[in-house]
């Protein structure tokens, strides 16, 4: 089964993202370090990160909304590289 024109450009702009935001930021050292950094940020690229393309959300949305009120709080990845805000519960 051969890839679509479409889910190659999908595959083509989250490379050159991760490249961008990331990758080019790093030197690396081994292929177990790459594959810890490409792990780390493919869980914020789904679960923190929001998208443009889908009007500020992320692509996986948590099961309950955020609280509105409480303590803004910042959750760090790959040494504060990769960063996402969030509200702790009141």
């Amino acid at each position: 089964m051969q890839p679509t024109l479409q889910t190659n450009a999908y595959a083509e702009s989250f490379v050159r993202t991760i490249k961008r935001e990331c990758i080019d930021k790093m030197i690396f050292f081994g292929e177990r370090q790459i594959r810890h950094v490409v792990s780390e940020y493919i869980e914020h690229y789904n679960l923190e990160r929001p998208h443009k393309g889908i009007e500020y959300r992320r692509p996986v949305e948590p099961p309950e909304s955020p609280p509105e009120e409480g303590k803004v709080a910042c959750r760090e990845r790959l040494g504060g590289l990769l960063k996402s805000y969030y509200r702790q519960a009141a």
